[in-house]
């Protein structure tokens, strides 16, 4: 006696769950970016100009050595006395404009330039960033 199971199998692939998942992550996603505020600086970048500025006082120089300590016109300096010694200099010159060069080390961590930079951002101070050295 030759009983054979009649099993066919279905190729048949029902997208319509995959889609409605689609949809609702696309729609997560749009709704959570939107809710994401950027925490980045602002920085203005030169723009073109014929006339040459000749600054009118000489820039303060902060070098940041390979270990992440700080030198101010080649004074060793720590981290909070920096921000002080700057908000120091800028009182001293009354509304006129302080600018900085920050020189680091190739070396060193990127933290530190941005530590000297938002010291900068905080006093409205002009920094300039030079090469690494």
């Amino acid at each position: 006696m030759g009983l054979k199971k009649k099993t066919k199998i279905s190729a048949e692939f029902s997208m319509s769950s995959l889609t409605d998942i689609i949809f609702l992550l696309l729609i997560f996603f749009m709704l959570t970016s939107s809710m994401v505020i950027p925490n980045a600086l602002n920085l203005s970048l030169p723009g073109r100009s014929n006339s040459k500025a000749v600054p009118k006082t000489k820039p303060f120089e902060i070098v940041i050595a390979k270990d992440g300590k700080f030198f101010v016109n080649s004074k060793r300096i720590g981290a909070v006395a920096l921000e002080r010694a700057l908000k120091k200099i800028k009182n001293k010159r009354r509304g006129g404009k302080v600018s900085i060069i920050i020189s680091p080390n190739a070396n060193v961590a990127n933290e530190k330039v941005v530590e000297v930079m938002d010291i900068a951002y905080r006093l409205k101070i002009d920094a300039i960033m030079a090469k690494p050295k």
